[in-house]
């Protein structure tokens, strides 16, 4: 008897750990294959032209622990819906709030930027990525906010409400770290070859398209009105950048024309 009792006990737990496993790999799938192109990968770009990469890489992760814990809850033990249009408002405040922030950011680089030519303190290596304190707070709330009623939530809630909750929530969060770090490298990449004035304004106006689409198009329900201002607001900065380099031409061309006299 004790043998059957031992046997049984082996088998539960051996059916335990495939269940398990079987959660994280189909979980980690969904989710990374939920991620590629998805909003929350162009954030994580985002984030990476401005900051350092194990600082956006930390956010990301915290951030996705939380958002598949929240979807594992409701799915395995609430089985809740999340009031998808209030979020929707905060998140759409919150991005533009970000788009402002990187915008006066960018605006004070340049002006410390100008005070060390002026002092003659301006060396030939580029300076490192300012990190705010706030830094990871921001990305940690940005993709909570993002990710709360998007489909890659919604695939989570689905799995857990079926799988093994712990293998889903480990899945899922690891599924969703690798894919935002292609991103992470992405952005790395970019931040070595772009000018840093150049990504700090690209940076801005994708928060703000963020901000914008997430307002018209989950908060009002309004998908045309959300294209269209996509649209202006895209045009818009692609105007104003060609504008701002043509200018910036012109300047070295005057600049080197005096030193030539």
């Amino acid at each position: 008897m004790g043998e059957t009792f031992g046997e049984s006990l082996h088998g539960g737990m051996s059916k335990g750990r495939v269940t398990m496993f079987t959660a994280i790999l189909v979980s980690f799938g969904v989710v990374f294959l939920a991620e590629l192109g998805d909003k929350s990968q162009l954030i994580t770009l985002t984030y990476a032209l401005r900051h350092r990469w194990w600082v956006v890489l930390s956010g990301v992760g915290v951030a996705a622990f939380l958002v598949h814990g929240i979807s594992v809850a409701i799915g395995y033990f609430l089985g809740a819906a999340l009031p998808e249009r209030p979020i929707a408002f905060v998140a759409s405040a919150a991005f533009i709030g970000f788009s402002i922030w990187t915008f006066r950011e960018n605006a004070a680089s340049l002006g410390s930027a100008a005070g060390r030519r002026s002092s003659g303190c301006e060396s030939g290596e580029p300076a490192p990525p300012a990190e705010s304190r706030f830094v990871v707070l921001a990305i940690v709330s940005s993709f909570v906010l993002a990710e709360l009623g998007d489909k890659t939530m919604l695939a989570t809630v689905a799995l857990a409400s079926d799988h093994n909750w712990a293998g889903v929530w480990i899945g899922a969060t690891a599924g969703m770290v690798v894919a935002d770090g292609a991103a992470i490298a992405a952005g790395t990449l970019l931040h070595r070859r772009l000018p840093e004035r150049f990504l700090h304004r690209a940076a801005a106006v994708l928060f703000l398209l963020f901000g914008l689409w997430i307002l018209f198009d989950s908060a009002l329900g309004w998908r045309p009105v959300a294209i269209a201002v996509a649209a202006a607001v895209g045009v818009t900065s692609v105007a104003a950048a060609a504008m701002t380099a043509l200018q910036g031409r012109r300047a070295d061309q005057r600049s080197k024309a005096q030193q030539a006299v």
